[in-house]
């Protein structure tokens, strides 16, 4: 637990995830705050989440789909919940992704063509039976199943010949008389008969042509349909995936007898597209609170589904979880779950398994899933890429040669280089002291220009929330009085006061003069050499590694030094260099491009005139400055006008220019005034005024302050910031 000294309680902003908690399963830890987060969807009470499916989003390697193995894991471990797992990839022959898992936990793993079901077997009620073949149906041709073929199918089905798929279509081809006559029935069951024969004498022969009554346990704890070994574009797996949706509804859910389910469907996107099975899914999440089911869909992104399946998803899912994806991709599915800007803005940031969650209307944090080593064993998905990464061999990128081995061979080859240009080798006492790494690291934080940038385009409620994510961090990493907390209360400061809160500015930036700090160090540019002072936007810099000595050559006396090899430094001398003269460019257009915008609403805001009513021992007084017609000069005063208690009035410029007066004869000082020259009329004019109160003799040094006047209007206690008040 952090705790915070009073001054810096006292401005430290909320953070922006709520200090909700939910019951279940422990998933990981907040990013934003450290504290666990623990999530049983049924758990929770259902005025806080009336629907308990999820949604699981990510680009490859975000850890989505770890992700959902170890809440699956977990859930049926704790909780003696069950599931049903549509898998429709896999890295090796060994199964599909979910596989692993799926044997740890004692459950079976049914692989798409190792199995045959019969959509007619009177296992499966009449109404199943009709469903069912109306989807392997619409999933080969959608356009088969008008209201004739409908009548002409229901006929076909109560034919004592349709015990098999073979036996209903001969039922279609040939039917008896019924209320219609047969050439009628024959006619309109032709389009239905033609779609089925793809699954008795086509492409899809095998899985659903078999006597085979046989259906899958319903009381396994975990049950996986691999399809992983079909192609992606295959009918077979809409196909399927209408037949595992009616057993999973009209037969697993009525005979489970565990406490919650869960339907996981992997790779979702093929299923979801599909108009056979995109029905029987949103039905089940319709139903699924009265069906004590939870959906657990897992894709990569929703734009695959267009807007109006995509919006109907993530409207039935109360529980979303969304891993690194694209800024474009970030903003769409943003927009379609209501994330807030500064999550949205993280998305395509996060590190694999990192992912900001949804749960319900309000709660949004960021989670970083907890694994052990077991479930990391039982969820991997990359063995390929490490397997190939494995099989590389390492690649010598530099010979290294002789130096006292020198024959003709060599000699021309060195020739042709320096011919051709090639940089030539350095002496070794030259390279002392030169980088034996190839390149420095990118230590730039970007986090204060991204916050200044939001305050600037008016998104101050954002600002202020990236800005207390920064500091916690900070505080977290480097301690409450470090540079870079301090760092923190000047961007916030600089934030309020582009905010139009000058009142808090001016206490953040007391705040950060009370911690010993200097209140403008974070506006300095860096600097050279041993005189370089930290920047705000910098961390440090990487230690110099120290290379490890090269043994000594075979047959060398103990004791002499070792030949250094010869390196070649100038690449990365001209490349830091060029590096560097980018980086300075790039800085300075950005800096060119504010001062611009700065001015452009300086100019337009210009008045010519200011004032600040001030308030120095014991003496009410107010500065006032007017800005001549030629904009060449400004006409600084001083006055305390009737005011009994002032006896010594000065004023001083930057420049040079004073003027003074102090209680004579009469009984109120008159009031001093100088002439500022100024080279660029929308530019500040800063004075230091000075005044004696009631107290104030000849020879004693008055109180004084110093004034920052703008020709907006505006006045600021130059020291502070603080906004100070005027008449004008």
């Amino acid at each position: 637990m952090i705790r915070l000294p009073s001054t810096h309680a006292a401005i430290t902003a909320p953070l922006v995830a709520s200090r909700t908690s939910f019951p279940g399963i422990p998933i990981g830890r907040s990013l934003l705050d450290g504290r666990p987060f623990h999530l049983s969807p049924v758990l929770a009470p259902a005025s806080v989440l009336p629907s308990t499916n999820s949604l699981g989003l990510g680009g490859l390697g975000s850890g989505k789909s770890t992700t959902a193995k170890v809440r699956i894991r977990r859930e049926i471990l704790e909780n003696a919940h069950q599931a049903v797992v549509i898998d429709s990839f896999g890295e090796d022959s060994a199964g599909g992704e979910w596989a692993p898992l799926v044997r740890e936990l004692g459950g079976r793993v049914i692989e798409a063509g190792a199995f045959t079901l019969n959509p007619c077997s009177d296992m499966f009620p009449p109404e199943v039976r009709e469903e069912l073949v109306r989807s392997l149906i619409a999933a080969v041709e959608p356009d088969a199943l008008s209201h004739q073929a409908n009548h002409a199918l229901q006929h076909a089905l109560n034919h004592p010949k349709a015990t098999s798929l073979n036996g209903l279509v001969d039922a279609l081809i040939s039917p008896e008389d019924g209320r219609w006559p047969a050439e009628r029935l024959t006619e309109w069951g032709e389009g239905a008969a033609i779609a089925l024969s793809r699954y008795t004498e086509g492409s899809l022969r095998g899985l659903f042509d078999g006597q085979d009554a046989t259906l899958p346990e319903a009381d396994l704890p975990i049950l996986s349909f691999d399809f992983s070994a079909l192609d992606r574009n295959s009918p077979a797996i809409p196909s399927l995936m209408a037949a595992v949706s009616c057993w999973a509804e009209h037969v697993w859910l009525r005979q489970s007898t565990a406490v919650h389910r869960h339907l996981v469907l992997e790779e979702a996107w093929q299923i979801l597209l599909s108009p056979a099975t995109a029905e029987l899914i949103q039905r089940l999440l319709k139903n699924s609170r009265k069906a004590a089911l939870s959906l657990d869909v897992v894709m990569h992104t929703l734009s695959d589904l267009g807007d109006g399946k995509a919006q109907d998803l993530a409207r039935l899912c109360e529980i979303a979880h969304v891993g690194r994806l694209g800024p474009e991709e970030a903003a769409t599915v943003g927009a379609l779950l209501g994330l807030p800007d500064w999550a949205i803005t993280m998305i395509p940031t996060l590190n694999p398994g990192q992912a900001v969650w949804k749960v319900g209307p309000d709660h949004v944090d960021v989670i970083q899933t907890v694994i052990s080593e077991e479930e990391a064993r039982l969820t991997d998905t990359s063995s390929r890429r490490r397997k190939a990464q494995q099989a590389v061999a390492p690649v010598e990128l530099e010979k290294k040669f002789d130096p006292d081995h020198d024959d003709g061979e060599h000699g021309e080859s060195g020739g042709a280089r320096a011919d051709l240009g090639m940089p030539t080798e350095q002496d070794p006492a030259e390279d002392t002291g030169d980088w034996d790494w190839e390149m420095p690291p990118n230590v730039i934080d970007t986090r204060h220009q991204d916050v200044l940038q939001a305050a600037r385009e008016g998104r101050c409620s954002e600002a202020a929330q990236l800005a207390a994510l920064g500091e916690r961090e900070d505080i977290n990493a480097h301690g409450i009085n470090s540079d870079q907390a301090a760092s923190w209360l000047a961007t916030r400061a600089k934030v309020a006061e582009l905010c139009g809160n000058p009142h808090q500015a001016a206490q953040l930036r007391a705040t950060v003069a009370r911690m010993g700090k200097d209140v403008e160090w974070w506006q300095r540019q860096p600097a050279t050499g041993d005189t370089a002072e930290p920047v705000w936007h910098s961390g440090p810099q990487p230690t110099t590694p120290t290379p490890a000595p090269d043994p000594p050559p075979a047959g060398s006396e103990p004791g002499s030094e070792p030949a250094r090899a010869r390196r070649r430094t100038w690449p990365y001398i001209a490349a830091i260099a060029a590096l560097g003269v980018a980086g300075a460019c790039v800085w300075q257009n950005a800096q060119d491009e504010q001062q611009t915008q700065q001015r452009q609403a300086k100019a337009a805001a210009y008045k010519g005139r200011s004032g600040a009513n001030v308030h120095i021992d014991g003496v009410d007084a107010d500065v006032v400055a007017h800005w001549s017609t030629d904009k060449e000069r400004v006409i600084v005063e001083l006055r305390s006008y009737f005011d009994r208690n002032a006896k010594f009035l000065r004023i001083d410029s930057t420049s040079g220019e004073t003027a003074q007066s102090a209680r004579g004869g009469g009984k109120f000082p008159k009031s001093p005034e100088i002439a500022v020259p100024v080279k660029d009329p929308l530019a500040d004019v800063t004075v230091r005024i000075a005044v004696g109160g009631k107290s104030w003799k000849e020879g004693m040094k008055p109180y004084s302050r110093t004034v920052r006047l703008s020709p907006t209007g505006a006045a600021y206690d130059a020291e502070s910031g603080e906004k100070l008040p005027s008449d004008l």
